[in-house]
């Protein structure tokens, strides 16, 4: 019998869409996604972020100005309880996804130890 793992993945995406942290996650978007000035906040936090990716995918280094700009930008977005209930709700997600990955991952932990 051959498995196709992709099918399983696919299930498993849809069966993440079923549970109460995803529909948190999501619902805690929306609400952030419809106050203009979090949803702006977002936004640059998102491009100051792929910024600072490209500087490392380009090897160039990340400076204490960086380092500091991006703490100050973060202590901004997290005076927005908009923010923190989207960033509690992507904790919880996350939570969520490392114990899968856990899951997914145990045979390959348990060839190791054999």
């Amino acid at each position: 019998m051959t498995v196709n793992i992709y099918d399983n993945a696919n299930e498993m995406a849809a069966a993440l869409r079923q549970t109460p942290q995803y529909a948190a996650l999501k619902g805690a978007f929306a609400q952030m996604k419809a106050d203009p000035i979090a949803y702006g906040l977002f936004q640059q936090m998102e491009k100051l972020q792929a910024e600072f990716q490209q500087k490392q995918n380009a090897g160039e280094e990340i400076t204490d100005d960086d380092v500091q700009r991006m703490r100050d930008f973060s202590g901004k977005l997290m005076k927005i309880d908009l923010m923190n209930d989207l960033m509690t709700r992507e904790r919880e997600m996350n939570s969520v996804m490392d114990e899968l990955n856990q899951i997914v991952t145990k045979p390959i932990m348990e060839l190791y130890q054999d």
